[in-house]
């Protein structure tokens, strides 16, 4: 751990929870805002998707450190971190990521067999509404969540705790946070904060040993498409393992968060020994968005 007085470290970690609650906030509520006056007028012209399109796009180019005030540019740019990565940092990180959400996969559904807790509130928000509104709705979505949540917590968030923590202790925090921001639109069962929980030390080690944002983002917007369209939609027809028993499924889906997280594991292994090689320092960056 960095050296630091417990008052500066737990200054430092408000700090890093109030920016990161914040940051994420304006993109989800501009987004519901958007959505749910769309969904009351026009659902059968879905023009709240491109709406929030053009939100993001200004957004993160805000949040990296361009616009108004000059002198917060720098930190701005800093804090999101979304540095370009050399192509084979990214194809370990992607790696990593896509083993961890095949595992995470098998966590829900083990969870949500253990406990009856699933589903995602906001698919039964839009339900009932033209196939082309829902499907947008959900593609759009699939964006704003891990490019806001990315920012918020691998980004702002965690940047500040790396700075005062060590990062075993800030990628925790970071995944804290990230948990809580859930509890208000999914429910605080603590099947689910877990859940989300272990999502955050996924993209946060990630985020840590790519020293970027961007590497995560690709395997972030797959499993919010995945979750979104053949997962959640199948919570409430899962058996309850204490009425029902463990079946095979059950069995087959904890052997699937097992064998899928040791391997997670493995490549992020191999990603932190790719990233001493190739990103510190870095150098001439190939891969994602600017500095």
């Amino acid at each position: 751990m960095k050296a630091s007085s417990p008052l500066t470290s737990l200054r430092q970690a408000g700090i890093a929870a109030a920016l990161s609650l914040a940051v994420a906030a304006v993109g989800s509520l501009i987004w519901s805002a958007l959505l749910v006056s769309n969904a009351r007028t026009t659902p059968a012209v879905p023009w709240s998707v491109p709406a929030m399109a053009l939100v993001l796009v200004v957004y993160w180019w805000y949040l990296s450190g361009h616009g108004w005030p000059s002198r917060t540019q720098p930190a701005r740019a800093a804090l999101l971190r979304a540095r370009r990565v050399p192509i084979r940092v990214f194809g370990w990180s992607f790696l990593a990521g896509g083993f961890s959400l095949v595992a995470l996969v098998g966590l829900w559904i083990v969870l949500v067999e253990l406990t009856g807790n699933g589903g995602n509130p906001t698919i039964s928000g839009i339900a009932g509404y033209p196939a082309i509104f829902v499907a947008l709705a959900i593609a759009m979505g699939s964006l704003v969540s891990p490019l806001t949540e990315e920012a918020a917590f691998r980004g702002y968030a965690q940047v500040l705790l790396e700075r005062r923590f060590s990062a075993v202790v800030a990628v925790v925090i970071s995944s804290l946070f990230f948990a809580a921001w859930h509890g208000p639109t999914q429910g605080f069962f603590w099947s689910k904060l877990l859940f989300f929980f272990a999502v955050g030390l996924v993209f946060g080690s990630i985020a840590y040993l790519t020293n970027s944002t961007l590497p995560a983002l690709p395997v972030h917007v797959v499993g919010d498409v995945l979750f979104f369209t053949l997962i959640w939609p199948h919570d409430f027809g899962r058996p309850l393992v204490w009425t029902h028993g463990a079946d095979a499924t059950f069995w087959l889906e904890a052997g699937q968060t097992v064998v899928f997280a040791a391997l997670a594991v493995i490549a992020l292994r191999r990603l932190r020994n790719v990233n001493r090689q190739a990103l510190r320092p870095i150098a001439q960056p190939s891969w994602g968005a600017s500095e």
